[in-house]
């Protein structure tokens, strides 16, 4: 979520003021408040915890910091532009640092995690002189990694700029450059790639392999341009964005490079090798895999990974934000392939057609324990006497491609296997308008899984089109939104009005789960269902649910505050359950969503009943802002 304007000034004015951190290159120094965690700490509250102060490294932008004695006396005080943690200023035993109490605003904290920090030093090694315990640190990895091996390359990429994965200046050629001589300057650069390059512009990509492919193995004569072999108007990063997205981009797209720009010119490039070491669960060499199978039996392998991936996310420590993202970009590479394989089978679609992901696909919000949701819009030259027997087979093909490689077919049928959910993009408009005018039960619930989708092959544009006019409906229809958030309340928290057993924590009282929280259901699915909410009152287009409330508080349906309380409890939540599964993964048990209280610290159930305090109070603000609106 992009920090306040105050803020990002504040941050600005304080690392331009520090003595060491002011020292830093003017371009980094711009760059840098952009790639902080802001931290706002209330009066008297603790800063940090030991791993945030031993591995992070924090600049005191407004406010005061006192630290306080184990028997509550305060120490000496740190005032802006003060630096803490990563060796610098880090507790001894019994020493606590706190937000000065007597100061009503509380004092705002930049943080910089290990990953900025590991980055800022490449390119800064001078820093080593102030931080040498961040050098240090940086390999050893904390106590919950040391049984489980080194922590996955990417989980570092969160908030590295692309730019710091660049490892060269980028080796460039005109298009008209022969075959031969863009060869023979690999050999010398020894490089895997070269960007094609004239008069500033990209115009195309060239790799090892497309000389094998595309020239070698065809006969091609070696004397043409070389723009005839190449990749035309590659997918790129831009040099500021995270390299996590761009873990991303080479999951869902099987490649292995990607050129990095700086606005419209040509940066450098970066491979699938400088975000990810290949190993079997890393997303990329993954999804690589994938796309390489030519039968299911080979896909069903492949999927057989993404528990121990998830494992491994989770005992590396991975934010639940990401894991939910990799562990999707898996899904997306499956379904990419079953269709390609479904096509090769049954030959060319002989009209247009969008794969689209519904629920937790979609929001690119799974884990290990995902059913389907997923339909087809078709194009509207579609006609069901002449198609439908194709489209039919296809869907059928990649459901059941699907469910052998993990992902159960949905419950209540909601596939594209399923005719209803399989339809030219007129039908699909019809039900949309149908759902939004007259909102009653049955509608309800098929909004929430179809106002959740996402274009996962074929034309983005039938999808994008539709939502479009959609979301136009949605933003003023005051009786369908009282309706949804109607809907949104019928999933709540599990507090208790007493005490308990577990603090205010209520469990279920019977059954199977007799004694447990369903953290998916009256935890994860009641913010889910507030951020769409949101979304669809503004008329947003976002899908994933941080996403969506990062955008809720741009358009003023609720509070900055309420969002970063929101995103904490969501974020909190999640991870939760990830570390749940997790546990159960390693037992050689079905991941479920079922946690029991007593596996959890007493420090971890209060921040557990905090999270479902936070959901309860924001349903019954939007409950108020709707009540007397249904029908």
């Amino acid at each position: 979520m992009p920090h306040a304007p105050a803020d990002t000034e504040a941050v600005t004015h304080a690392l331009r003021q520090h003595p060491v951190l002011s020292q830093l290159d003017d371009e980094i120094l711009a760059a840098l408040p952009a790639q902080l965690r802001l931290d706002h700490v209330p009066a008297g509250a603790p800063v940090g915890d030991a791993d945030t102060l031993a591995r992070h490294l924090g600049l005191v932008v407004r406010g005061r910091l006192v630290w306080h004695a184990a028997d509550g006396s305060p120490g000496p005080a740190l005032a802006a532009p003060a630096w803490i943690g990563a060796g610098v200023h880090t507790p001894a035993d019994g020493w606590m640092l706190q937000a000065d109490g007597q100061v009503d605003n509380g004092a705002l904290v930049a943080w910089a995690d290990a990953a900025t920090l590991a980055a800022l030093i490449e390119r800064q090694p001078w820093l080593q002189l102030f931080l040498p315990a961040a050098t240090s640190a940086e390999g050893s990895g904390s106590a919950e990694n040391a049984g489980t091996g080194a922590a996955d390359p990417h989980l570092n990429l969160m908030r590295t700029p692309v730019r710091a994965l660049i490892k060269r200046a980028p080796i460039t050629l005109p298009p008209s450059t022969t075959i031969r001589a863009a060869a023979q300057l690999m050999r010398e650069q020894r490089v895997s790639s070269v960007l094609l390059v004239e008069g500033g512009h990209l115009y195309g990509l060239v790799t090892d392999r497309d000389l094998r492919n595309r020239a070698v193995a065809e006969g091609l004569d070696t004397t043409r341009p070389v723009i005839d072999i190449a990749t035309v108007a590659p997918l790129t990063m831009q040099i500021t964005q995270p390299g996590f997205e761009a873990l991303l981009m080479m999951a869902r797209h099987n490649i292995h490079h990607v050129p990095v720009m700086d606005g419209d010119a040509v940066a450098g490039m970066i491979t699938a090798t400088d975000v990810t070491e290949q190993h079997s669960t890393s997303a990329v060499f993954l999804a690589g895999d994938i796309h390489k199978q030519t039968t299911l039996d080979g896909l069903v392998a492949c999927a057989a990974k993404v528990r121990g991936l998830q494992r491994h996310l989770a005992a590396a420590g991975a934010s639940a934000y990401a894991t939910g993202h990799i562990v999707t970009a898996i899904t997306d590479a499956l379904t990419t392939r079953l269709l390609q394989l479904g096509e090769a089978q049954l030959g060319p679609a002989p009209v247009d057609y969008a794969w689209v992901a519904a629920g937790s696909q979609a929001r690119s919000e799974q884990t290990a324990k995902s059913d389907q949701d997923n339909c087809m819009i078709l194009d509207d030259a579609y006609d069901e006497v002449t198609h439908g027997a194709y489209f039919k087979a296809l869907a059928t093909f990649v459901c059941d491609g699907l469910a052998a490689c993990g992902y159960i077919h949905c419950p209540g049928e909601m596939m594209a296997m399923t005719d209803k959910w399989r339809q030219p993009r007129r039908v699909w408009a019809e039900y949309f308008r149908k759902w939004v005018d007259t909102p009653e039960p049955m509608a309800l619930m098929l909004t929430c899984v179809f106002f959740d989708v996402r274009t996962i092959a074929g034309q983005a544009a039938l999808l994008d089109g539709l939502r479009t006019d959609v979301l136009r409906r949605t933003k003023d229809a005051k009786l369908f939104l009282a309706h949804m958030v109607g809907n949104a309340l019928t999933h709540q928290p599990p507090l208790g009005m007493f005490g308990g057993l577990f603090g205010g924590l209520s469990t279920i009282r019977s059954g199977e789960h007799k004694g447990t929280i369903d953290l998916k259901h009256n935890g994860i699915v009641p913010v889910i269902d507030l951020a769409r909410v949101y979304a669809l009152a503004a008329g947003h287009d976002a899908v994933n649910t941080h996403d969506r409330l990062a955008h809720a508080a741009e358009s003023g349906e609720i509070s900055p505050q309420s969002v970063h309380d929101l995103r904490d409890a969501l974020e909190f939540l999640s991870a939760l359950r990830i570390r749940h599964q997790a546990r159960q993964i390693a037992a050689g048990q079905p991941a479920d969503n079922y946690l029991r209280p007593d596996e959890l610290s007493n420090f971890e159930r209060e921040q557990l009943k905090d999270a479902f305090g936070v959901v309860k109070q924001l349903q019954e603000v939007l409950g108020q802002r709707y009540q007397g609106l249904r029908r």
